[in-house]
């Protein structure tokens, strides 16, 4: 039914994503599908923000992300399960869905996030990417 997962990893906050993952895998074994893991750095938002960090700073944090993205699929994705790597940089929600457009993805799985009273059930990426996702979101608890 699902031939290309993507799910979406918060590096930040590896305890809680382990779920997202277990979810993501269980769902790659049962449908053979592949996954692509994703994790996003994001951007400064505006220039004059960025100016204030050293040239290179954020190619920097992007192959350190990667290599901690490597790290921890090592550790949690069995070796049968067929995964690649994506280190997205920009908006999260965006980069989500780009990156489920560019894989042809069928399906998004990510994490709901420690949402507050002001973002209800999901937290505020989430809710916009099963809003604006042209395909279906798996939203993991």
């Amino acid at each position: 039914m699902y031939k290309d997962i993507l799910v979406s990893i918060d590096l930040g906050d590896t305890d809680n994503e382990k779920k997202t993952l277990e979810t993501a895998i269980d769902y790659a074994r049962t449908f053979g599908s592949r996954l692509h893991i994703m994790t996003v750095v994001p951007d400064y938002g505006m220039s004059i923000v960025g100016g204030f960090f050293p040239q290179g700073h954020e190619q920097e944090a992007i192959e350190h992300t990667n290599k901690a993205l490597h790290e921890f699929t090592k550790e949690h994705v069995p070796a049968e399960i067929k995964h690649r790597h994506i280190v997205g940089h920009g908006s999260i929600y965006r980069e989500i869905l780009h990156y489920a457009d560019v894989t042809k993805a069928d399906l998004v799985v990510l994490s709901a996030k420690r949402p507050g009273p002001e973002d209800y059930l999901i937290g505020p990426n989430a809710a916009r990417v099963v809003r604006h996702a042209t395909i279906s979101v798996l939203v993991v608890r």
